[in-house]
């Protein structure tokens, strides 16, 4: 049954994330603090909390220093021709498991967790001088852990999507999506249903974590400081769910 009315509410507050910092508690700090509307969703109901990548990556340490990284006579072949930084190039080359296409100044690469995206995920935006952050090698895992601290100190039910930004091949401009998830179904499965003329669906599989971690970028913005999102009146079943359910296996691509 599609939520009849779902409430997004960005997480104000939380300050600049450091190797070390303990996220979840940062967050429930945040959430705590938070001026929720009178008429939120029933105390019931369960809630989905969509976390910027980037404040996973860097409570986990996961930042590279440039000054550190002897780049490859590739690496640096490519920077020059370019115009980029041959270290952080070198480091793309380091976190991907393929490199999908690199023109017009553009890598985008297949990493070791099997996302397509730009630069294998590397990413110098909201990262100190000097250093890059990388992916969480194990966005589930980071989704399950703060899942695991949430649910307790909330007293319901938690989901949660741990989400980066990426570029779509055949449309212009970005859009947030699931790296990792803990809590829910990633997907909707509508197949075998019927239509409201009657038709049996057979192809209809609906992204709902990617819809839910898009959602959530509507109030995190880039600019913002917001890095996590409640999202409340969502309806969903808990499952222990896992955002690599969301990678098209290969076979199944038609366009590898």
């Amino acid at each position: 049954m599609p939520s009849k009315a779902i409430r997004i509410w960005g997480l104000q507050g939380i300050p600049e994330i450091l190797p070390g910092t303990n996220l979840a508690e940062t967050i429930l700090t945040a959430l705590k603090s938070a001026r929720l509307s009178k008429d939120a969703a029933d105390p019931a109901d369960p809630l989905v909390l969509v976390v910027a990548h980037k404040v996973v990556s860097k409570s986990e340490g996961c930042l590279v220093r440039l000054a550190g990284i002897v780049p490859s006579a590739q690496a640096r072949a490519w920077a020059a021709t370019y115009h980029k930084d041959p270290h952080m190039v070198e480091v793309v080359f380091q976190q991907a498991r393929r490199i999908v296409r690199m023109d017009r100044g553009i890598i985008i690469a297949e990493t070791h967790h099997g996302y397509v995206c730009a630069n294998a995920g590397v990413d110098a935006s909201n990262a100190p001088n000097g250093t890059v952050v990388l992916l969480p090698p194990d966005p589930d895992q980071s989704a399950a852990r703060l899942r695991q601290a949430f649910e307790p100190a909330l007293g319901r039910n938690v989901a949660v999507i741990v989400s980066d930004t990426f570029g779509r091949p055949w449309r212009t401009g970005l859009t947030n999506v699931a790296l990792g998830v803990a809590g829910l179904s990633p997907v909707i499965d509508y197949r075998g249903q019927v239509d409201s003329y009657g038709r049996s669906l057979r192809a209809t599989v609906l992204a709902v974590a990617d819809e839910l971690a898009g959602a959530a970028e509507l109030v995190m913005g880039k600019t913002t400081g917001i890095p996590a999102v409640l999202i409340e009146g969502f309806s969903y079943s808990p499952a222990v769910g896992s955002g690599r359910e969301l990678i098209r296996p290969a076979e199944e691509d038609l366009f590898r």
